[in-house]
């Protein structure tokens, strides 16, 4: 993950307060989840939201964000689990949907094999939001001019791609940050790869809606 420093200015960046709602698409180990139920507190929820396109994996997601719900202290904490489109029927309005270094997902094989596509997530996302709230993104960089050729193969996607989908959909880009970028990332190997794990270039947006 992150030092506590960079963290701590994601989180900021986020606007993630007491009190508010979040949605953590696609959670993983649950290490968000968690970090966002102490910040959001006794009167704030979060929402763990696993798509069931990935549901099936060894790994069972579903099951661990269902133990990570039941932990002591984390009444605040759902598990949900619906076609990664079906994020607007699935959960509640939010202030927060977060997305961390799974929107070029959105453009794989296994995330459309049940008919999502970006366009799709990204009108349910909106649907999903309160007014005002923001919709959190953060992802591996890909070339310049590449768009979402990449998505498959590198797992990365180009920032202006990413922009230019999600504002099509109503959104509102409010900022952006080059907190987590690194200039010595050529963009041309898989995320995976040792030489590269942990330290890609990546983007951080934050877009509103109105």
């Amino acid at each position: 993950m992150y030092d506590p420093s960079t963290l701590t200015d994601l989180i900021r960046f986020a606007r993630i307060d007491p009190g508010s709602t979040v949605i953590d698409v696609y959670p993983g180990d649950g290490e968000w989840t968690r970090r966002f139920s102490d910040i959001v507190g006794p009167d704030g929820q979060v929402i763990s939201f696993v798509p069931a396109e990935v549901a099936h994996f060894q790994t069972d997601p579903v099951g661990r964000m269902q133990t990570l719900a039941g932990e002591p202290g984390r009444e605040n904490v759902q598990a949900v689990s619906a076609d990664v489109v079906a994020l607007d029927e699935a959960t509640p309005a939010a202030d927060v949907v977060w997305m961390h270094l799974f929107y070029h997902d959105l453009h794989t094989a296994l995330i459309q094999a049940r008919g999502a596509t970006a366009a799709r997530f990204n009108q349910a996302a909106y649907q999903r939001l309160k007014p005002g709230g923001r919709y959190i993104i953060v992802d591996h960089a890909a070339a310049s001019g590449s768009g979402t050729h990449d998505a498959h193969s590198l797992h990365r996607i180009e920032p202006a791609a990413v922009r230019q989908e999600v504002e099509a959909a109503g959104f509102v880009l409010e900022a952006e940050s080059a907190m987590l970028a690194n200039s010595t990332d050529t963009h041309a190997t898989k995320v995976f790869d040792p030489a590269i794990k942990g330290k890609t270039d990546r983007f951080v947006y934050r877009f509103v809606k109105p």
